[in-house]
């Protein structure tokens, strides 16, 4: 039986890749975050490259307890096959209990179209917006031919075997609507509890993509938060009030404009939309941490990830505690 422990005590954040948007970066990794409290590890989303990140940090899935997807946006789930089908050979397999993983259900029916562009049709008509749990089952239906042959010809287990996929429920009487009421004001909730962590989660605002989930991790020694993708919104605050640890994203919003310099333009009106009200802007990434009291920001998932002229260090003129500009791998303590 492998063990489900690596070495050392006490808590850190590893930042596995930091890059955010669905573009291959040569100095960032697609956005990931490992948390590690006293040898046992959880993951908080599966960008490009996240389980190569987990080997150059010298992590090991044998210590895998849990993860968790903020939202279903490509660039926060594009390695999530590849934790089974390279698991299956690099700690998975011998677990002593399934990993569990935790992520948004179906936001109940697709998006409405930007104003002023056509109807494209859907993909997976269907089934067009499957949840967590639903995206797994795809995933492994994609995926047969080679994992039947595992586990016929490899003697490997079943996927049921090693993932417990859930679907993160709302708790009775949240006012959430996926296309009016997105992230309405809540408590946070517990979504999973062990003897090492409790991990809490609210609704953030990144809507059309909903429902999109922060996830907030108390353990003996501090806590740490996630915002995922969000715009500014006051269940953030709620949700990192007190942390010893923000990891929040941060969108250069002066690139934006020049990215989309002719706002005429259908689709030019609808990314730059999109990058400003379901995104965080670098001074406001300063000011949600400083409304929720935390002792130290991280800015993680950034955007763009290569910037000519870089503004992110401009989230300290409106923050008054410790600010890291996160880079891939870098390794954060969390302690009160």
């Amino acid at each position: 039986m492998q063990t489900t422990e690596t070495a050392g005590a006490g808590t850190e954040v590893v930042l596995l890749g930091t890059a955010g948007g669905p573009r291959v970066r040569t100095d960032r990794a697609g956005i990931a975050s490992a948390v590690v409290v006293d040898g046992a590890l959880y993951l908080v989303d599966f960008g490009y490259g996240a389980l190569r990140q987990l080997k150059f940090a010298g992590l090991g899935l044998a210590a895998l307890r849990a993860g968790f997807v903020t939202h279903l946006h490509s660039d926060h789930v594009a390695d999530l096959a590849n934790l089974l089908l390279y698991g299956w050979y690099d700690g998975l397999e011998g677990i002593a209990e399934p990993v569990r993983l935790y992520g948004p259900g179906t936001r109940g029916r697709a998006a409405a179209v930007a104003a002023g562009m056509p109807e494209p049709g859907l993909v997976g008509p269907d089934d067009p917006v499957p949840g967590l749990a639903a995206t797994m089952r795809h995933l492994w239906q994609a995926f047969a031919t080679d994992a039947n042959d595992r586990i016929r010809d490899n003697g490997r287990s079943h996927p049921d075997r090693l993932l417990a996929v859930h679907d993160i429920a709302l708790p009775h009487g949240v006012a959430f609507d996926a296309d009016s009421a997105p992230a309405p004001p809540m408590e946070p909730f517990v979504v999973h509890e062990d003897e090492r962590v409790r991990v809490s989660a609210i609704l953030v605002q990144h809507a059309p993509m909903t429902p999109a989930y922060a996830f907030r991790f108390d353990t003996a020694h501090g806590s740490v938060v996630f915002s995922g993708d969000t715009g500014v919104c006051d269940n953030m605050v709620t949700l990192a009030t007190g942390a010893d640890v923000l990891v929040h994203e941060a969108i250069d919003e002066q690139w934006v404009h020049r990215q989309y310099p002719d706002d005429s333009d259908p689709v030019a009106r609808a990314m730059i939309a999109h990058h400003t009200t379901a995104h965080t802007s670098i001074p406001d990434a300063g000011r949600v941490a400083r409304k929720a009291g935390v002792g130290t920001l991280v800015l993680n998932h950034l955007v763009p990830g290569v910037s000519e002229r870089p503004r992110w260090h401009e989230a300290a003129e409106h923050f008054g505690g410790t600010l890291i500009v996160g880079a891939d791998l870098d390794r954060i303590p969390v302690s009160h």
